[in-house]
């Protein structure tokens, strides 16, 4: 099925937004990349930054994730959801069109707030609604802590990506392998759950740390 001529323009202008930058881009190359005429680009967006804006809003729906997560039932399955959410979301955030999205709407940050609130409406919100609901779920089975589950979103996401993003929007890491990813949604999964992992597991987890640094 061909693209429809606004699929064709938001395409056209996220390729040459990164190419030159939003600034050195004319709405005439876009046009003409999107093989339409500036009045169809115009009737259909009405300026340059609105079609900013949409790209914003396109390449973030990259960042979202499946609503319907299957609730943990057992410290095991949450484990395994954590990890398997943190997997996805970071290979997904990762992603160079993603990448290239981030440093977009830094650059225009002092300009639009429209495109900040686009990545972050489209992006970031989705994918927290998405681990809220894991955790609210685990919370309700009592394998997690009743804690604000804004904060533990938070603290996931910080365990989770640390400063990986700014790394790759700064050009000085590559984009982490598939062993990479997993081995770093291990690790903040488990770091996660230390500090959170409710009722009697929590207590059962501990004694086990210390034995483990012990024979260490």
């Amino acid at each position: 099925m061909s693209k429809s001529i606004r699929d064709r323009i938001v395409s056209a202008a996220f390729d040459a937004f990164v190419a030159h930058g939003y600034a050195q881009t004319s709405t005439l190359e876009i046009a003409t990349r999107a093989r339409v005429s500036k009045r169809e680009l115009y009737s259909l967006f009405g300026s340059k930054q609105k079609m900013l804006v949409a790209c914003v809003a396109e390449r973030g729906k990259r960042m979202r994730l499946p609503a319907d997560w299957p609730a943990p039932r057992s410290q095991k399955d949450l484990e395994q959801s954590l990890a398997k959410f943190g997997s996805a979301l970071l290979h997904e955030v990762t992603e160079p069109e993603v990448i290239a999205t981030f440093r977009m709407a830094i650059s225009e940050a002092d300009h639009s707030q429209q495109v900040a609130k686009a990545l972050q409406t489209h992006g970031r919100q989705a994918a927290c609604a998405a681990l809220r609901e894991i955790l609210e779920s685990a919370q309700s089975a009592g394998l997690l802590e009743r804690a604000d589950p804004e904060r533990m979103v938070s603290r996931y996401g910080a365990l989770l990506l640390e400063n990986v993003v700014l790394m790759l929007a700064l050009g000085i890491e590559k984009k982490p392998t598939s062993s990479e990813i997993r081995r770093r949604a291990v690790e903040a999964t488990e770091a996660f759950l230390m500090l959170y992992r409710g009722g009697t597991a929590k207590a059962d987890a501990a004694p086990r740390a210390e034995r483990r640094r012990k024979a260490a």
